[in-house]
């Protein structure tokens, strides 16, 4: 089994590719505080005798924007919420059609004709009704000309969604 220096070196230098900064050159004794720096931030926030909190944030830059997001919320604030009423949101997102138009708004293509000159995503109908289902939970905004946006609230987490879908 690997040291703990190994695994914090292996840790360290994926994060640093998620993040696109360079991994360190070598395993040192870098303390994991630095790792976690976003979460020591958090702690120093909430009380320590509490529930707890969430935060997700995220610098993003795509292929002709920039995006700074953050956003945090208690545990109870979490566990108090109604959880059914998120279903359309994440629903939304459960379709491959779906998700691939989001990457493809995200990296630049905004147009109808743009995103209905892709192969894969069906018939034009096909392509109106899932742009459609995106603008209705929140995912996509419609612009002139037959323009779409991913609302810059929603950018990060989106990205925060399709990190934690990973395994």
């Amino acid at each position: 089994m690997a040291s703990v220096e190994e695994r914090l070196a292996a840790l360290e230098a994926q994060v640093a590719r998620l993040v696109g900064a360079a991994p360190p050159a070598e395993a040192d004794d870098t303390a994991p505080e630095d790792v976690f720096w976003a979460l020591a931030g958090l702690k120093r926030r909430v009380p320590a005798d509490g529930p707890g909190a969430v935060l997700y944030t995220g610098t993003v830059h795509t292929a002709d924007r920039h995006y700074d997001w953050q956003y945090g919320a208690t545990v109870d604030d979490l566990l108090d919420g109604d959880w059914p009423a998120l279903a359309g949101t994440l629903t939304a997102l459960a379709h491959p059609v779906r998700l691939r138009l989001l990457r493809e708004i995200l990296g630049g293509r905004h147009g109808t004709a743009e995103l209905a000159d892709l192969d894969g995503l069906g018939t034009t109908g096909q392509l109106h009704h899932h742009l459609r289902q995106l603008a209705a939970a929140g995912w996509l905004r419609s612009g002139a000309r037959g323009r779409y946006d991913i609302p810059p609230e929603r950018v990060v987490p989106l990205l925060a969604i399709l990190t934690a879908a990973r395994r």
